[in-house]
């Protein structure tokens, strides 16, 4: 019988030890690359959102809550600003960009946002169908918006204040859908976008005279603008005098989600502990399963001796079915985790939320995968040692 033959006859001989096994360190290797991928996908995801953004300057508060809402649209904005402070912003010369956000209102759970066309080509959203927005109460919509909404086309729809469901609506003033986004895989994908004027028609209402309109026309407001430095030295200046004003603060994408992630880091770095711990486990559990199996064969090992087997083929034996069984666990791991990630990435789609795909693959796999083989190899090593040095005739005189 060949090595290969008696490795996979010895694994069948003990089904539960060598189903616990490989379930240990397919746990482990699944907890891992999960963590792995969420991670490195989630970062993916906000750099791709923020590409093209240096600053988000809006009202007083938290930095990283104005960077969550104004980039990502995850959380409430801290309040409005002036519009003239816009226009003051375009008139700094250390400014290349600023492009005005409004928020408040929404249209089943998706953010309507009042800004301006070339949001677009900050996203690099290009039209499936329709054209973009060129007067008020023209919406442009997302592609998961539009799926999910069942809005097309020429379709009108009402907005309600705040950005939950459930909101009074605003059924004097409905939206005409004129255009539908190509998909992207960024956070336009569930936004409807719309001119700024949109926004402020829908709060201020039909003014009753010139004088009223004029009134409210000076104190219209934007929620926050994202900024693109003109210059390098603009990063180490502008944030500092725009947060010396009263009303503005400055916030930078870039470190408001490295400042994200540091919180968050400790539970990642945990988790991913956790996954290497399960892997030492497995490795102990390969060391008590071979060393037990070695008591079991002491009369085996030595007739295979008898028979004209060395000492080296025992320990190839040995050694074989520790990282056989790990090999096993290794590729069942990284099935569970690509299969699980794609899964809840799936459920997570149909919610409306962050997509997360399991045919992603990242090169630290492999990593995972040559350390949790070497755990196993090194846990084999000592039955391994110890089959290769088994003395004929004490064997042989224990049966």
């Amino acid at each position: 019988m060949n090595t290969a033959r008696l490795l996979w006859a010895y694994l069948r001989a003990r089904p539960l030890t060598t189903l616990l096994t490989v379930l240990l360190v397919a746990l482990g290797m699944a907890t891992v690359v999960i963590v792995t991928l969420v991670t490195k996908q989630a970062e993916a995801r906000l750099s791709r959102d923020a590409a093209g953004v240096d600053l988000v300057v809006g009202a007083k508060g938290s930095p990283l809550q104005l960077v969550l809402a104004g980039v990502y649209h995850l959380d409430v904005p801290p309040g409005n600003v002036p519009l003239a402070a816009l226009a003051e912003l375009r008139a700094n010369r250390l400014v290349a960009r600023a492009i005005p956000l409004s928020l408040g209102d929404s249209f089943r759970g998706f953010r309507i946002v009042g800004t301006e066309r070339e949001y677009l080509e900050l996203h690099g959203a290009s039209l499936a169908r329709g054209r973009a927005f060129e007067a008020p109460m023209q919406a442009v919509i997302g592609a998961r918006v539009a799926a999910d909404a069942g809005l097309d086309v020429g379709a009108r729809f009402v907005g309600s204040h705040g950005l939950e469901p459930g909101g009074p609506e605003h059924g004097d003033d409905p939206y005409e859908v004129v255009g539908v986004l190509a998909p992207t895989g960024g956070v336009v994908d569930r936004l409807i976008l719309t001119p700024l004027e949109s926004v402020w028609l829908a709060h201020e209402g039909e003014p009753a005279d010139e004088e009223e309109r004029r009134i409210l026309e000076a104190d219209r407001e934007i929620t926050l603008a994202l900024v693109r430095y003109a210059s390098p030295i603009a990063a180490a200046t502008l944030p500092r005098a725009i947060n010396a004003s009263q009303r503005l603060q400055a916030a930078s994408p870039a470190f408001e989600s490295a400042r994200l992630f540091r919180l968050v880091g400790v539970g990642v770095e945990g988790l991913r502990a956790f996954g290497v711990l399960l892997l030492a486990l497995a490795a102990l559990s390969v060391f008590v399963a071979l060393f037990q199996a070695l008591s079991d064969r002491r009369r085996e090992l030595a007739l295979m001796r008898l028979l004209g087997a060395s000492p080296a083929r025992l320990f190839a034996l040995l050694l074989g079915e520790g990282l056989l069984l790990t090999a096993i666990g290794v590729v069942v791991g990284l099935a569970i985790g690509h299969g699980a990630l794609e899964a809840a990435g799936r459920w997570l789609e149909a919610r409306g939320e962050w997509t997360l795909t399991g045919a992603d693959f990242d090169t630290i796999e492999w990593a995972y995968a040559a350390g949790a083989l070497a755990l196993g190899g090194l846990a084999a090593l000592v039955p391994a040692w110890l089959a290769a040095r088994t003395p004929l005739a004490a064997a042989l005189s224990d049966s």
